[in-house]
This record gives structure tokens, sequence and C-alpha cells, in this order.
């Protein structure tokens, strides 16, 4: 190779090197698409709207919501891993998909969360509640623990599905207290939260936006929250930790991912546009009427939530022998 065809190409590879700086600065010039792994009208779709509306002020772009549905997230978690890494296919997802598929699934999903993806922001949390029908008698979780152990395989709990946070909290739950509710999933929260009002299951730990307002009707009674601290819209429900749950927590969680090798300024900028958005008290407003809880910071609260949820929630599955189809 003559000195000549060096220099050409030291000069390409510098012209490349500095090529992407700029566009980085740049950014965005266009549309930017955040897939959502849900069905229009969920929680998670709601988040990601609020967010996707106040982005596109602060970019001066259209940033659109794409709900891709299905799968347990895989389908939209996938969508995003192939998207090209430039910051205008981003994806919210949750627990489920970042944290527990790996666990449930196996070498059977197409991606790997720490590897295929890059986080941007911790969003928000949400937590959920245990919640009896009116004719169990305990007022308590300590009264319920009772309530289990003198019916062994007599009582039954209703999940949202095989494998979803309902169903593994529950399970995390039994494990730790030696119980054995009959497990009974459904397709989805509201038709579990229904079989509960109805009386055909007893109980069931579902999340707060769906379970309260139940609640509040006197159709189903609520006696404690999954977090480790009290809520403050409902400061009179215990925690299940108060009630001898030994350090138990079921929050449920939502991040914004990007592909693996997105631009580090591209990241850092949707970080900090992402947590000014959750900042203002409007968008706070409104998040709160949905119970989630905002949380925002450095894309590395992601990294080892995804990390140290991940070993929880498998060691839950294996033990407790989960499996799906």
């Amino acid at each position: 190779m003559n000195v000549s065809l060096l220099r050409v190409l030291a000069s390409a590879a510098l012209v490349a090197a500095g090529a992407q700086p700029a566009l980085s600065a740049d950014y965005p010039t266009k549309a930017i698409k955040i897939v959502v792994p849900y069905a229009a009208g969920g929680s998670t779709d709601a988040l990601a709207r609020v967010v996707a509306e106040r982005l596109g002020k602060r970019f001066g772009q259209p940033v659109v919501v794409d709900n891709k549905p299905g799968a347990s997230e895989q389908i939209a978690i996938t969508n995003v891993t192939k998207a090209a890494p430039d910051g205008y296919t981003i994806l919210l997802s949750t627990l489920s998909g970042l944290a527990v598929n790996p666990g449930l699934y196996g070498a059977r999903i197409q991606y790997n969360p720490e590897k295929d993806l890059t986080p941007i922001a911790l969003a928000a949390t949400v937590p959920s509640v245990v919640v009896v029908h009116p004719s169990v008698p305990a007022k308590n979780m300590t009264e319920l623990g009772a309530y289990l152990k003198s019916r062994p395989g007599a009582v039954s709990y209703a999940s949202a599905g095989a494998g979803t946070p309902s169903h593994l909290g529950m399970e995390y739950y039994k494990k730790a207290n030696g119980f054995d509710p009959v497990h009974v999933p459904y397709k989805g929260g509201a038709p579990a939260l229904n079989e509960v009002m109805g009386g055909q299951v007893q109980l069931m730990m579902a999340l707060v936006p769906e379970a309260m307002p139940l609640v509040k009707s006197g159709r189903m009674r609520a006696l404690a929250v999954t977090t480790t601290r009290r809520l403050a819209a409902y400061p009179d429900l215990p925690t299940v930790s108060e009630s001898g749950g030994k350090d138990f927590d079921m929050t449920f969680w939502y991040a914004f991912m990007a592909p693996a090798g997105t631009p580090a300024e591209i990241v850092t900028r949707l970080n900090q546009a992402i947590d000014a958005i959750l900042a203002e008290k409007d968008v706070r407003a409104r998040l709160d009427e949905m119970s989630l809880d905002v949380v925002g910071g450095a894309p590395a609260k992601v990294t080892e939530l995804i990390r140290t949820d991940s070993a929880k929630w498998k060691k839950v599955i294996d033990e407790a022998g989960i499996k799906v189809d």
C-alpha cells in the first residue's frame, strides 16, 4: 500500500470520526418515535404520550407514539434493538420487558437488555396493593397469613397472567412465608380483579391504579402496599414489610431506552429533556392522578435496576418453577 493511499484512508477515518459528533450536535432534525409495548389506553401508553407531547415542544420536532403490543413486550423491544442507533427510535419499557423476561423466557427471547439497549432515563414507578374479597376475614397481612395457613391449598389468588408482576409478586410472598394459595391466571389485570370482586378467587396483588377505585367502592378490601414505604396518597395503608413481609418490595417501573450504540451526546440530551419534563408541576400532577411516582435521574439508575431486578426475579421464577408457553 503506497503512502498516498494511506493518507487518503487516514483522512477518511478522521472525517468519519468527526461526523458523528456533528450529527449528534444537530439532533434532532426529524420526527422521533417512542415505541410502546402495550396497546393505547394503558398506563405505559399514557406516560409515553405525556412525555411525547412535551418532548416535541422542547425539540421542535414531532414525537409520535408507536404502539406495538404483544408477546410480553418482546415485539416492541426487538423492534427497537434492530432500529438505527441514532436517537430517532426510542423505547418506553417496563420491569416486565427489561428484568423479568430474560429469566422467564431464557434463550427464547431475541434480545439482551444489557447488551442490545442503552438506558436513557428511569421515568416512574407504580406500586401494587394486596386486595381481598370482602368475604375474606383478614383485615391486615398478619391476619391474611393466618388465614392462608389455616386453609392450605383452599385459597386462590388471581394474576394478570403467568409471569406477570402480579404473579411473581405473590410467588415471592408465598415462598418467603411458606403459604400455598393456588394461582389462577387471567388475561390482564381487569378480568383478574373482576373475579376477585365476584369472589371466584379470594385475593390478588394488583397495581394501585387498577385496584384502588374498586377498594374505594367497597367491592374489595386493601390490606397493604408492596413498596418499602407507605404511599402519600394512602397513608393509612401499611406496607407488606410492616406486617412481617421480610423487606418485601414489588415495585413496577418504567424506563426509556435506546438501541445500543446510540451516541452518548444524544442519550444525554434525551435524558436531560425527559428529566426536565418529569419535573414540570402539571406533568407531575397528571402522573400523580395515574398513581405514578416520578423518578428521573441518570441512565445508570436504569442499568443498576435491570441488573438487581433481573437477579431477584430470576430467583423467584426458578424457585417457583414458573413456566410460560
